[in-house]
């Protein structure tokens, strides 16, 4: 032992008398740490609008469902950004930190709280995804910008005045929370101080699985928590009646843009969503995302991920 601890010694006063610097071993390199997204504010439409970005290159705007926000989308976000893209997740008006307006709710009118955003941000030939009711305000945004839009990814929902209504009929076994959230004041007053009691079951449906982060979904029921947060949510709601007459109207011709429809293989029957989208759109792919509910977001971000850029990248 003694001649080890000499020789080492020697070797040290050797390196240092001869002005070398003893360097420790280098340990493997770590994995480049995630990119992380970052969160703004602007004013579009007559609202602040909170959003959040991620990444560089070209331009995803992904538009979240209820009872959620941005953060929906987070998982999604750092991998877009990891495949060379840019992730930007609007809060949608009422939700999240974006304004509580008192109106304004209606699809169009939401989506251009979004397209003033696009134009804020100067991005041309966006790739626009929504699931839920982002799915809706999607589809809005496209009728009137579809020159702007490249590629249009819609899931979980259908699209109010062409379909959506028969989903909303209890009678024909459509979902009974349409037409309570659409008494957006009665539901506001009925849930007010329960909204854990009210929201912890919706998550459970949406996510079977239950892949929503604890954190995550402690976040959102804080986010829903906050005054008029609820009544916000319930608004998407409200509209959606005159949203399904807007749309007919405002319904000349089939989108010819490429369009790709992914639900959750325990969501939405994937066979509604799909009939409903070949009304409206001449160039359609499906798709089943596996093992995921309604959160496509966040019960399988990478499947759901890699199936967009193989959508992108055609």
């Amino acid at each position: 032992m003694k001649k080890i601890i000499i020789s080492l010694i020697c070797f040290l006063f050797f390196q240092f008398s001869s002005g070398q610097t003893v360097k420790p071993v280098s340990s493997p390199t770590n994995k480049s740490a995630d990119p992380v997204p970052t969160s703004h504010f602007t004013n579009v439409n007559g609202i602040k609008l909170h959003y959040v970005t991620c990444g560089n290159g070209p331009a995803v705007i992904l538009l979240h469902g209820w009872p959620f926000t941005w953060m929906e989308w987070k998982p999604v976000m750092i991998q877009l950004a990891k495949a060379g893209y840019t992730a930007i997740a609007p809060d949608l008006r009422g939700m999240g930190d974006s304004e509580i307006s008192d109106s304004g709710y209606s699809k169009i009118n939401i989506a251009e709280d979004i397209h003033q955003l696009v134009q804020q941000l100067n991005l041309k030939d966006i790739h626009l995804v929504g699931i839920d009711i982002g799915m809706m305000v999607a589809y809005a945004y496209t009728v009137k910008h579809q020159d702007e839009v490249k590629q249009l990814v819609l899931g979980e929902s259908l699209i109010p005045g062409f379909g959506l209504e028969e989903l909303m009929n209890p009678a024909t076994g459509g979902y009974w929370h349409f037409g309570f959230h659409a008494q957006a004041d009665l539901a506001a007053m009925l849930t007010a101080g329960k909204e854990a009691a009210y929201l912890n079951p919706m998550y459970d449906l949406m996510s079977p699985d239950k892949h929503i982060d604890p954190a995550v979904r402690a976040e959102y029921i804080r986010q829903y928590s906050k005054p008029g947060a609820m009544k916000g949510g319930f608004q998407h709601y409200a509209t959606l009646i005159q949203d399904g007459k807007d749309n007919r109207s405002n319904f000349k011709t089939q989108l010819t843009i490429p369009v790709l429809v992914l639900n959750g293989e325990k969501g939405i029957p994937s066979k509604q969503t799909f009939d409903c989208v070949a009304k409206v759109a001449s160039n359609v792919e499906y798709g089943i995302v596996p093992n995921s509910g309604h959160a496509l977001g966040e019960d399988n971000p990478v499947w759901y991920t890699n199936r967009l850029v193989q959508f992108f990248n055609k």
